[in-house]
């Protein structure tokens, strides 16, 4: 479900420009790297809930896994459909590289 301005790199971090830029004081921030986390990184969330991409469970996650790290109300801040394409990378996250790999692009 990535748009053409979306990229996945080798080792499947996930970058996305966002529709609505992010105002951090003087700094704008219109791209964001998404990187896969490790069970560590999910601490606390259920599973169900990522995939699910259950609101709360990735305004907890992408902090973790974004850079530049996005704090908790610029997540809360965010535009639904930059939301919803984080959600859809993070749920990716979740499968086995096979099943990503053969998904439609």
């Amino acid at each position: 479900m990535a748009n053409a301005e979306n990229t996945t790199t080798a080792n499947s971090d996930v970058i996305i420009t966002l529709d609505m830029p992010i105002h951090r004081g003087d700094q704008v921030i219109n791209v964001v790297t998404l990187r896969k986390p490790n069970a560590g990184e999910m601490r606390g969330l259920s599973l169900h809930e990522l995939a699910s991409m259950e609101v709360g469970a990735l305004s907890r996650l992408i902090p973790r896994i974004s850079n530049p790290s996005l704090v908790d109300h610029e997540v809360r801040g965010l535009d639904p459909a930059d939301l919803t394409e984080m959600g859809v990378s993070i749920a990716s996250f979740l499968l086995k590289r096979a099943q990503r790999e053969s998904l439609p692009q």
